[in-house]
């Protein structure tokens, strides 16, 4: 019996190319993913998603997920901060 690896979850996920959205570089790309120092880092906190994300966000959705992941508190007991990539659109209720 043959096994064949699977093609997506876990396995895709390592595989991909990770972009920092705080980093863009003056060719218009991004910077991989990570950083040597925190606690010296003048950059701020990574808010790292796939290449292809990336490319699919527009100049405020990137900002607007930067401007979030920095805003709150970063390694709270030592577990990373997670932000949504993408803000959910609040529901506005009207006045009668």
């Amino acid at each position: 019996m043959a096994t064949t690896k699977p093609k997506g979850g876990l396995t895709k996920w390592f595989k991909e190319d990770w972009v920092d959205l705080g980093r863009k570089k003056k060719d218009g790309s991004y910077a991989k993913c990570g950083r040597k120092k925190a606690s010296k880092s003048s950059k701020g906190y990574p808010k790292c998603v796939p290449r292809a994300k990336a490319a699919r966000m527009t100049a405020a959705q990137k900002k607007s997920a930067v401007t979030r992941k920095r805003a709150k508190p970063q390694g709270v007991r030592g577990k990373p901060t997670r932000v949504s990539t993408i803000a959910k659109k609040s529901k506005r209720t009207r006045k009668k």
